[in-house]
């Protein structure tokens, strides 16, 4: 279904990329399952655990912003990481218009996700 560039495997509790990092790579859970959780002060809040099939990283590529969460392996996870060449071949045949439409959307979902972790808080 998916470009795959290559695989990577994690042990249980690896962390693959933590909120705020760098890094525009978009992922796909092969095998296991992934985490995605973001900090609000010292507590961790677990937005979605991610199944085979998943995609996850795609906020950081579609907007060009750093991670909006951390993406943790839950028990031997394999994830294929997406060809870039391909994503960004196909994401630059889209007219200007709808690439900006994705980047707002995307920019949305982060504001929305940053609410909903506030309000968790209380």
């Amino acid at each position: 279904m998916f470009q795959v560039a290559s695989y990577e495997t994690y042990s249980d509790g690896k962390v693959i990329f933590t909120e705020g990092s760098h890094g525009d790579w978009i992922y796909v859970v092969e095998e296991g399952a992934v985490e995605i959780s973001k900090k609000d002060g010292e507590q961790k809040v677990v937005i979605e655990v991610l199944k085979p099939g998943d995609l996850f990283g795609e906020l950081a590529y579609i907007a060009k912003i750093a991670r909006t969460a951390t993406a943790t392996a839950v028990g031997k996870t394999v994830i294929g990481i997406l060809d870039r060449d391909y994503f960004d071949r196909e994401f630059n045949k889209l007219p200007g218009d709808f690439q900006v439409m994705f980047k707002t959307v995307a920019l949305r979902l982060k504001a929305t996700t940053e609410k909903v972790t506030a309000a968790y808080r209380g």
